[in-house]
C-alpha cells in the first residue's frame, strides 16, 4: 500500500505514513489495528481449563464419608428386625383394680357404720389390703411379653426369675386363633403357634388384645420362610 501524499510504500499494520506523517483510512489498516489490539488485551487462558469440561466438585472430609456407602463386615451380627411385643390385655388387671377399690369403700363404710369403736382411719388400711390382689396379678402380667421379629418368636415369661423362650419362624407350621364369645365381645383372644420342631409341641399366647391383627403379622413373616 502506498501513501496517497507522498507515495511512499506504508505497511499494511500502520495507520500513519513513515516519511510524511500522514493518516491513512486503508481497510486493511483498521481490521489489522483492531486484531492487535484484542490480542494485546485479551489475558492467556491457563492451557489445562476447557470451558466445555465442568469443574470437578470439591468434597470435604465429612462429606465424603457420608457419600460411601458402609458395608457390613463378616464378623458383624445381623441385627433383628422387631415386627411387634404384646402383653396380656390389661382388662382384667383394670377390672380387679375397680373392683378391689370398690370393695375397700365399702369396707370402709361398713366398719364406720356398724363398728363404731373402730375408727374410720383404722378401717381404710383393712380395706386398702384388697388392692394387693389386682397388684399382683399386674405384676404377672408386665411378667410375660411375646416378641416377634423377623426370625423367631421370643417370649419372656417369670417374676422373680427370667426365662427366655425362643421358636424361630422356620418351624412354625401353623397359627390358629382361638376365642370365646366373651373374648370376641371383649376384643381378645387366644394363639396357638404349632411347632414342628424335633421337640414338637405348640405355643399358646394366651389373652391376647386384637389377636387376627397379631396373627396375620405372624403368617406375613412366615412366608419369607416357607
Amino acid at each position: 500500500m502506498y501513501c496517497g501524499n507522498c507515495g511512499a510504500d506504508i505497511p499494511a499494520h500502520l495507520r500513519f505514513c513513515t516519511a510524511c506523517g500522514a493518516q491513512t483510512d486503508n481497510e486493511e489498516t483498521r481490521v489489522a489495528t483492531e486484531e492487535t489490539r484484542v490480542a494485546v488485551n485479551t489475558p492467556p487462558r491457563p492451557a489445562l481449563e476447557r470451558a466445555d469440561v465442568p469443574a470437578a466438585p470439591r468434597w470435604t472430609p465429612q462429606e465424603a464419608t457420608r457419600a460411601v456407602p458402609l458395608r457390613r463386615t463378616a464378623d458383624e451380627p445381623e441385627e433383628e428386625r422387631v415386627i411387634f411385643t404384646v402383653r396380656p390385655t390389661f382388662l382384667f388387671v383394670g377390672l380387679g383394680y375397680g373392683l378391689a377399690a370398690l370393695g375397700a369403700i365399702l369396707i370402709t363404710v361398713l366398719l364406720a357404720v356398724f363398728v363404731k369403736q373402730l375408727p374410720a382411719y383404722y378401717a381404710l388400711p383393712v380395706a386398702l389390703l384388697l388392692l394387693l390382689i389386682p397388684a399382683f396379678k399386674h405384676l404377672k402380667r408386665n411378667a410375660l411379653k411375646y416378641t416377634l421379629t423377623d426370625s423367631k418368636i421370643e417370649i419372656d415369661e417369670g417374676l422373680f426369675s427370667r426365662r427366655t423362650r425362643n421358636v424361630p419362624l422356620r418351624n412354625i407350621q401353623d397359627v390358629t386363633v382361638a376365642a370365646s364369645l366373651t373374648q370376641r365381645v371383649l376384643g381378645f383372644g387366644d394363639l396357638l403357634i404349632d411347632n414342628a420342631s424335633e421337640l414338637g409341641g405348640s405355643t399358646l399366647m394366651r389373652n391376647i388384645p386384637k389377636p387376627r391383627r397379631h396373627a396375620e403379622l405372624i403368617l406375613r413373616e412366615l412366608r419369607r420362610w416357607h
